[in-house]
């Protein structure tokens, strides 16, 4: 079977994950509306993409019949600006009558009708960061019954309006209330991104017990230059974040922007090749109704996807950086590793890059790899550990290679 048609690795649910729920044992596929969409509430002058069960329909249909779920994409999760303003006569949270008029039960029914998950937001604060109800502490064990009732299978827990002390107590305790409803919810925690993203402050120890992941860093944006603030902040870090993350529990660069108005395809290409060698979340968000075949091709790329799921759950590590190059290398199952050549130029054509697989640190078959250019869907060719690979990388591009050992 060719290496671009073979399926996702999803990997098997096991005990001894973050929560001991024994969920996502490789990184979480979806999509997400925040960053497309954020806080659209006129459904009256633009229904089609105000927050409300008509849009999280829609990208549940869109999963669902345009090739998406086959591919592990499989979490419709709302953000923010769901909730009505106010609590109902019970003390529950309550969507919005007009923008969800069926109710999140109905939705998740709906969602989970698809073969699909579902997921929903709220906010440590006593408001959500656009100012809806959100969890306090004497709310978490309510809410966390609420949307179990409710059929909830991820929750994120933003940090808005909340103090550290509040984080420190409140994290742990809605992972042990989501535990106690006898529902398997994953979650996902924003505790770090509040707290500076490091130790001291961030306990990635405590983080790993608590959540199944978590935000490090800066909210992403539709544009390069902060997808790439991100990227180097990754690398810059990565000698306390990258032993954190493994099956169960992982670091959270933020969502997929392919698909929206800020990058060019390179830049598009640079989001998908990174996040696969982070081992990070691959949560779109995007509008599935008229995303480009172009960008769709980019995040339905079989072995791209390989690379994100797999088994091992080891994230990458950024192992050069020079004036232009960054190399990102990420230990696979198998002796298989994939290897992310970034261009950090703007300027001119397309650099050449020349490297070995010695050179890269991979000595463990003496007979060789094939080695596959993962974007292009093309074979390079079958290099000995001192046989020179040769590419060219655009300014803002990428190069994804998988090398496949022949031992």
């Amino acid at each position: 079977m060719s290496l671009f048609t073979f399926g996702v690795f999803l990997g098997v649910a096991a005990c001894g994950s973050s929560l001991n729920n024994g969920l996502l044992r490789t990184p979480p596929m979806g999509w997400v509306p925040w960053e497309r969409f954020r806080c659209n509430t006129d459904c009256s002058h633009d229904p089609d993409n105000c927050i409300s069960e008509h849009l999280i329909k829609a990208m549940a249909d869109r999963l669902a019949g345009d090739g998406w779920k086959k591919l592990g994409y499989e979490y419709v999760s709302l953000d923010d600006c769901w909730e009505a303003p106010k609590r109902d006569a019970q003390g529950r949270l309550q969507p919005d009558p007009e923008r969800f008029p069926s109710g999140i039960k109905a939705l998740a029914d709906y969602v989970h009708s698809k073969g699909l998950k579902f997921g929903i937001y709220s906010d440590l604060g006593k408001t959500t960061c656009e100012h809806y109800p959100g969890t306090p502490l004497d709310a978490i064990e309510t809410d966390a019954r609420t949307f179990a009732e409710w059929g909830v299978d991820l929750l994120k827990l933003d940090g808005c309006f909340s103090n550290s002390s509040t984080k420190a107590v409140g994290y742990p305790r809605m992972g042990l209330a989501l535990n106690q409803t006898g529902r398997q919810i994953a979650y996902s925690c924003s505790w770090p991104a509040y707290e500076g993203g490091l130790p001291p402050k961030v306990n990635y120890t405590l983080l790993g017990q608590t959540c199944n992941l978590w935000r490090n860093y800066l909210d992403m944006e539709d544009s390069w230059d902060r997808l790439f603030r991100i990227i180097e902040w990754y690398g810059d870090h990565q000698d306390v974040l990258q032993p954190a993350a493994g099956p169960g529990g992982w670091n959270d660069p933020d969502t997929l922007i392919i698909g929206d108005f800020g990058l060019s395809y390179e830049q598009s290409k640079v989001q998908v090749a990174l996040w696969a060698v982070l081992a990070a979340p691959l949560f779109m968000s995007c509008n599935l109704r008229t995303i480009s075949d172009e960008a769709k091709d980019l995040l339905q790329n079989p072995l791209l996807i390989y690379i994100s799921q797999d088994s091992l759950g080891i994230q990458g590590r950024r192992i050069t950086k020079s004036h232009y190059f960054e190399v990102w290398k990420r230990p696979l199952a198998d002796g298989q590793y994939a290897v992310a050549v970034l261009n950090n130029g703007t300027d001119g054509m397309p650099r050449p890059f020349a490297t070995t697989a010695g050179l890269l640190g991979i000595w463990g078959c003496p007979s060789g790899y094939k080695v596959y250019d993962v974007l292009q869907k093309l074979f390079m060719g079958t290099y000995q550990l001192n046989d020179t690979i040769t590419s060219k990388v655009a300014p803002t591009g990428v190069i994804l290679m998988f090398l496949m050992p022949l031992c």
